[in-house]
């Protein structure tokens, strides 16, 4: 506390946004005049706000009381001095503050996204590795509309005009929206966000930021703040950005590729590597791992019914867990890179992921691998999208069904995680089925 009070006096803060995050990556918590948050340490939350859905509603009683004390206590949460991050679209200077949640009795509390990914490096830890990722974040710039029903358009440009077709890596596609990226570069840099290349990726508006590799956990809170700035910034300049998995019909998905890697501490070394630059044993163990495994942890990758809107061939997203050398119909793919540098790309993860829980399940179904030395298949030199293999779940409900009789994701994360999060899964899902779509009022209205 001593380091984060010296640092919001130096950066003349006046409130804190105390936060963490929920299961669907949605930042909740309270914000305090900067005399209050160094007064109390922290902040007190329902331990309940992590059983809320996406829509706000609430899991059944039945789950909720069997995971919560029945008096609905609150959690302790204890502000991170490394997770902390000024605003800069605010009026005040402002400061974001990414906490850890325990309960009254030190116990990180067992739902929250966070903890999980720090339960996940820990095993790393113990075998003297440290894991390395470099997340890439696929988004869409689109016009402002206040009707759900109204399908999304690209925005207007510099030019008066917007975008129309495809204009994958086009400089000048990017160009029309300059200043905008401009304030988010700016943002990002004054956060300390640790952002690389912008992309314009294949989709009709759609972009790519790429972050620099280094620690998880890190990048996790990077992720999560990312995706604000994105959305400030979009709105500043009078358009919406959006990290939805499948937001346009006829349009490619936005991803939140994983590029993962692991390193001996002791010597620094990638162990992915052999001395002589070839695939290590662990890398093929890992890669054996998240082949077997991440099927049964999907929808930690996939979370919503809109995920998997994603998972179709020949629109540069994968439909299985294959893996191949510089192969993007894979959903495992081995980038060119040299024996340092060498490391597996995680396709599968949507934009929509909540970034602790997707590089957390990453991370695991790589581990478990190294550890029960998992051979993986072949490598595929072709299109992926004609092998049957390695199949995933199509839809959310067969997707959580299968992590619920997981007995590795009971094992690694435990049964009052698991529980928690397919329930919350699950009550988004009925919300969703009460929803009539416009391709049913279209096509059935009066034809059956």
């Amino acid at each position: 506390m001593q380091r984060l009070e010296t640092w919001l006096k130096e950066n003349r803060v006046t409130e804190v946004e105390c936060v963490i995050s929920d299961l669907t990556g949605i930042v909740r918590g309270k914000i305090s005049p900067v005399d209050k948050f160094l007064y109390e340490r922290g902040m007190h939350l329902p331990e309940s706000v992590l059983l809320q859905t996406v829509t706000g509603d609430w899991v059944d009683d039945d789950i909720y009381y069997s995971l919560l004390d029945p008096a609905d206590i609150d959690m302790v949460c204890q502000p991170d001095a490394d997770a902390v991050f000024l605003l800069p679209w605010t009026q005040e200077p402002t400061a974001q503050v990414i906490h850890d949640t325990y309960d009254r009795d030190g116990n990180p509390i067992a739902l929250s996204p966070r903890n999980v990914l720090k339960k996940v490096l820990a095993l790393y830890d113990e075998q003297g590795w440290k894991p390395v990722v470099a997340p890439e974040m696929e988004f869409y710039l689109t016009q402002r509309c206040d009707d759900p029903d109204v399908p999304l358009v690209p925005p207007i440009g510099r030019s008066g005009r917007p975008e129309t077709g495809r204009q994958s890596f086009s400089i000048e596609a990017a160009n029309e929206f300059d200043p905008l990226f401009e304030d988010m570069y700016d943002w990002c840099e004054y956060q300390g966000l640790e952002i690389d290349t912008l992309i314009h990726e294949e989709g009709t508006a759609q972009m790519e930021i790429n972050f620099l590799h280094g620690d998880p956990l890190m990048l996790a809170d990077h992720v999560q703040v990312f995706k604000r700035t994105m959305r400030e910034a979009a709105m500043k300049h009078g358009v919406l950005a959006t990290f939805m998995a499948k937001p346009i019909s006829n349009e490619p998905g936005s991803a939140m590729h994983l590029h993962q890697s692991v390193l001996d501490v002791k010597t620094g070394n990638n162990v992915f590597s052999d001395p002589d630059g070839s695939m290590s044993e662990l890398f093929k163990y890992h890669i054996g791992g998240m082949q077997r495994y991440i099927p049964e942890f999907l929808p930690l990758l996939a979370p919503n019914v809109n995920s998997f809107r994603r998972f179709l061939p020949d629109t540069s997203a994968p439909i299985n867990v294959e893996w191949g050398y510089a192969n993007r119909t894979c959903g495992l793919r081995i980038p060119e890179s040299n024996a340092a540098n060498q490391r597996i790309e995680n396709r599968l993860a949507g934009a929509d992921a909540n970034s602790y829980l997707a590089i957390a399940a990453s991370l695991l179904c790589g581990y478990m691998g190294m550890m029960e030395k998992i051979e993986p298949s072949a490598a595929c030199t072709g299109r992926a999208y004609e092998r049957k293999n390695f199949s995933l779940p199509t839809t959310i409900e067969s997707a959580v069904e299968r992590m619920e009789q997981s007995a590795a994701a009971r094992q690694y994360l435990g049964d009052a995680f698991v529980d928690g999060y397919i329930a919350v899964k699950r009550a988004e899902h009925e919300n969703f089925k009460r929803v009539i779509s416009s391709w049913e009022r279209e096509f059935l209205l009066l034809s059956v």
